[in-house]
C-alpha cells in the first residue's frame, strides 16, 4: 500500500525507470516475506530434496568397480521430489494474489505490467536460488558421507564427491538453476491460468507426465526423442556425471531445454497478464 502514497511523479513509481522497478521488487519480496506458509514450503522443499538424497544414497550399493552407477546422481536424486514444491510455492505466490484481490493493487501502483512480471520472476527466482543452493550443497554434503558406506570409495572407482570436481560442480550448480526454472514454470502458469489448484495441476504434470509416457511407449527411438523435449528429464541431464556423451542429450544442451520451457511459460503468462483485467 505505500507504492499508492508514494509521492514522487508517475513516471517514477509505474515501473517505466530503475525507481519503479525497485518499487515494484521490494514490495514482491515483502509479499514473499510476508505470505503465510512461504517459509514452511521452502524448508519442506529443502527437507524432501536432502531426505530423498540421502534414502536413495543409502539404498545403492556399489559392491564392484564394474556397478556403473553415478554417484553424484544419486546424492542428488531427491532434486526430483523437492521440485514439486518449488512448482507449488511458485504457482501460490501468484494465485494467491488473484484470489485475495491483491492483484488489483499491485497493478495499481505500478501499471506497467511487465514490470511487475519482470519483479515476481526476479524476487520469486531470487529465493529459489538461495534455497535450492541450501538443499543441492546439503544433498551433496550428505552423499560424501554416505555413499563410501556402500561401496562408492576409491578402490571402486569414485573418489569422495567434492565441488573441486569440474562434473561435481557442473551438476551441483545446473540443479540449483534447474529450480530456479522450475520456479519460472510454476510463475508463467500461474499467470496464465490464475486459479491455483488448475495451474499447479497444469505445473506438475508437465514435469511428471512426460517420464509416465516415456516408459509407456515402446519404440526406442521415440523414448530418446521425448527424454530430449521433456522439461524434466532434459533438464535433469544436468547431473549427469558417468558418461554424459551417452544420455539422449547432453547436460547443458538440457538444461536449455528446460529453459525453453520456463521462457514459453513465461511468455504465454505475460501476454495474457498484459491483455486481460485484474
Amino acid at each position: 500500500m505505500s507504492l499508492l502514497r508514494d509521492p514522487r511523479p508517475m513516471s517514477k513509481a509505474d515501473g517505466t525507470g530503475p525507481e519503479g522497478f525497485g518499487l515494484a521488487l521490494r514490495a514482491e519480496w515483502t509479499k514473499l516475506r510476508t505470505a503465510e506458509g512461504t517459509g514452511w514450503l521452502l524448508l519442506l522443499a529443502v527437507t524432501l530434496t536432502v531426505a530423498v538424497g540421502c534414502g536413495t544414497a543409502k539404498a545403492v550399493k556399489c559392491p564392484d568397480t564394474r556397478c556403473g552407477q553415478d554417484a553424484v546422481k544419486l546424492a542428488l536424486t531427491g532434486v526430483t521430489v523437492g521440485q514439486a514444491v518449488i512448482a507449488v510455492f511458485a504457482v501460490l505466490a501468484v494465485s494467491g494474489e488473484y484470489g485475495t484481490g491483491m492483484i488489483r493493487t499491485t497493478l495499481t501502483a505500478v501499471p506497467n505490467r511487465l514490470t511487475v512480471l519482470i519483479a515476481k520472476a526476479t524476487g520469486l527466482t531470487t529465493v529459489v536460488l538461495a534455497f535450492g543452493t541450501v538443499a543441492v550443497l546439503a544433498s551433496l554434503l550428505a552423499g560424501r558421507y554416505i555413499l563410501p558406506g556402500n561401496g562408492f570409495t576409491e578402490a571402486h572407482g569414485y573418489a569422495p564427491l567434492s565441488l573441486a570436481d569440474g562434473p561435481t560442480l557442473r551438476a551441483a550448480a545446473g540443479s540449483v538453476l534447474y529450480l530456479g526454472l522450475i520456479a519460472l514454470i510454476g510463475l508463467g502458469v500461474a499467470m496464465a491460468v490464475r486459479e491455483a489448484a488448475t495451474a499447479i495441476g497444469i505445473a506438475l504434470g508437465l514435469l511428471y507426465l512426460f517420464p509416465v509416457v516415456t516408459q509407456v511407449v515402446n519404440d526406442p527411438e521415440w523414448q530418446r526423442h521425448l527424454q530430449r523435449i521433456a522439461p524434466m528429464p532434459a533438464g535433469l541431464a544436468v547431473q549427469a556425471t558417468v558418461n554424459p556423451s551417452g544420455m539422449p542429450i547432453g547436460p547443458w544442451a538440457g538444461l536449455g531445454v528446460l529453459a525453453a520451457w520456463a521462457a514459453a511459460a513465461m511468455l504465454v503468462g505475460g501476454l495474457l497478464l498484459q491483455r486481460r483485467d485484474a
